[in-house]
């Protein structure tokens, strides 16, 4: 374990400025805005300020402002950040970000939950194929085991905390799992989605609901995951060779919770959202992200063993802007001791709603004996 620090060459950011400066703009259907994906008209005004407002350097400056390092488990490089808590029995707890957002989504939360005597151990690291971690695409089941490693053998914890969404949500749900012996509890903004695969006799009535809706979003909104799933590499060549391809990309994903008046809201502010492509920009792990979702798609149809209900004490909060599921349906893979329905934010709701955040999840895991 080695201490790290962010420092991105003068020459990625002069090249990244030359390649935004030079993009060939496709042109769009006359007041078509959102409806065929990104708004190209929204995406120009968000180039210019990238190329002429934003300041890389001021933001890589508060990358840096938190102790993160760098260790080798199971030969792969993970990145993270640890923050102890300045209370006398601080809990620690590990978090895990999804897609298209990195470690970095949790940054506005660390001095919240660092201070006074409620306070966390936090332990934010980047998945393999995100960020600073190495460059290779791993299950979020491979994940769950790199992070029980990282806690108890790097850092030497014989109980934590996890809590994750989106694709956290998986490596969060299989740290429950598979490591119910170090694991004290969890906490969850989503947890996943039926499949179509379901027998609808065994489901509530609110829950065929839901499959109902999520059918219906797959069609809508769905595209991005088909896609990631299957034929990764393929998108990987363009979104890696432009930034603003890259934003399009990004942004088609993010703008599906949020209206497109408060997408940057939903990042959690327009430099945010930008640092937040920056940092797949200069590690250039677009393609490895993406590739985790091939990686969970080959767990999951290639006969992998499904994970077993913990009885890890499990809570929940859906914002309003997340699918509305049902709590019956999350009683099938975990043990809900506590479901709320939150009443700002989305999917990004450490970035969105920091205080709200923070704390229901210092509510939650305080309150779990």
């Amino acid at each position: 374990m080695e201490p790290f620090t962010v420092n991105i060459s003068d020459e990625v950011i002069i090249d990244l400025k030359s390649r935004i400066r030079n993009t060939r703009w496709p042109g769009e259907e006359d007041n078509s805005g959102w409806n065929f994906g990104t708004s190209e008209k929204y995406l120009k005004e968000l180039a210019d300020y990238w190329l002429n407002d934003y300041d890389w350097k001021k933001q890589e400056s508060l990358l840096n402002q938190y102790p993160q390092y760098l260790a080798e488990i199971d030969g792969i490089q993970i990145h993270f950040q640890h923050i102890k808590g300045k209370g006398e029995n601080s809990k620690p707890l590990i978090l895990t970000h999804g897609w298209p957002d990195n470690y970095y989504r949790f940054h506005k939360i660390i001095p919240l939950l660092t201070e006074g005597e409620q306070s966390f151990d936090l332990v934010i690291p980047s998945i393999p194929g995100f960020g600073f971690s190495g460059k290779v695409s791993v299950s979020s089941e491979a994940v769950a085991d790199l992070w029980k490693k990282l806690m108890t053998e790097i850092l030497g914890y014989e109980k934590f905390c996890a809590a994750g969404g989106d694709v956290g949500m998986g490596v969060t749900k299989a740290l429950a799992s598979k490591y119910a012996d170090v694991v004290e509890a969890v906490h969850f903004t989503d947890i996943g989605y039926p499949m179509g695969q379901e027998d609808p006799s065994t489901m509530t009535e609110e829950e065929r609901q839901f499959a109902q809706f999520v059918q219906q979003w797959w069609y809508s909104e769905g595209a991005y995951a088909m896609v990631h799933s299957t034929k990764p590499q393929s998108l990987a060549y363009g979104l890696n060779d432009s930034p603003v391809g890259l934003a399009a990309w990004i942004l088609s994903f993010g703008n599906a919770g949020a209206p497109p008046e408060l997408i940057e809201r939903a990042f959690g502010g327009k430099n945010e959202m930008l640092t937040n492509m920056m940092i797949y920009w200069v590690t250039q792990t677009i393609g490895t992200s993406m590739r985790m979702y091939k990686a969970d798609a080959i767990a999951q149809w290639g006969g992998s063993q499904p994970l077993q209900k913990s009885d890890v004490p499990a809570g929940i909060a859906i914002f309003p802007r997340e699918a509305q599921f049902p709590r019956e349906w999350a009683e099938r893979f975990v043990n809900v001791i506590d479901f709320k329905k939150m009443e700002e934010g989305g999917h990004f709701a450490a970035l969105e709603v920091p205080e709200v955040f923070a704390n229901e999840l210092r509510s939650f895991f305080y309150a779990v004996k």
